[in-house]
């Protein structure tokens, strides 16, 4: 007798915790655990390279609309703006998540980066016109896209690492992303024609 008010109440907890639960479960929008899981120093670092690297790769397309780029240069200095624009965007804030700077001011070790290019090399490609901007532009971003996949491989291969599942999703995509427009730039390197005149 001296039970029952202690079990109705008990009863009455579980079922409001139930329902809570229930009213709760269908909208899971943020899996933290899951998204906060085993950040390293190697998450970071790369997070935080990466972002400088695509900003290179941003500043090179941005230059194909102003130097007499072909159409299908063009096209594909958009496509790679529009990707790496956001891939920025989600890298920065990944970063900000995990109370990390997310911009970066790492000039001084840029070139360290696999497949940066040189201010000589940048100045290069500033200077070339029309066809010769094409030509430069393929070699120039094959040369970046490479170094962005190694980047990825380096990741992978630190014990510990990528265990983050937007590193890992990010870093996936960056090197399926840049090892297909690897691919698509050689062909369209090879078809480029030998001299062709300034239209």
């Amino acid at each position: 007798m001296v039970f029952r008010p202690v079990a109705t109440a008990l009863l009455l907890l579980l079922t409001v915790a139930g329902c809570a639960a229930t009213s709760r479960a269908p909208a899971p929008s943020s899996p933290q655990p899951a998204t906060r899981y085993r950040v390293t120093e190697a998450d970071v670092k790369f997070m935080t390279a990466m972002i400088g690297h695509h900003q290179q790769a941003l500043s090179m397309a941005g230059w194909a609309p102003t130097h007499g780029a072909s159409p299908s240069i063009r096209r594909l200095a958009e496509r790679i703006i529009n990707g790496q624009q956001d891939e920025i965007a989600s890298m920065q804030q990944w970063l900000r998540d995990h109370g990390q700077p997310s911009h970066t001011h790492h000039a001084g070790h840029a070139h360290a980066m696999p497949g940066m290019l040189t201010e000589v090399q940048m100045r290069q490609l500033d200077q070339a016109k029309g066809p010769g901007f094409d030509r430069l532009f393929l070699t120039f971003m094959i040369q970046h896209h490479r170094g962005a996949v190694t980047m990825v491989k380096q990741l992978f291969a630190t014990p510990g690492a990528a265990q983050n599942q937007t590193v890992f999703k990010l870093a996936n995509d960056v090197s399926v992303d840049q090892t297909t427009e690897i691919a698509r730039m050689e062909r369209m390197l090879v078809a480029l024609p030998g001299a062709e005149p300034a239209s």
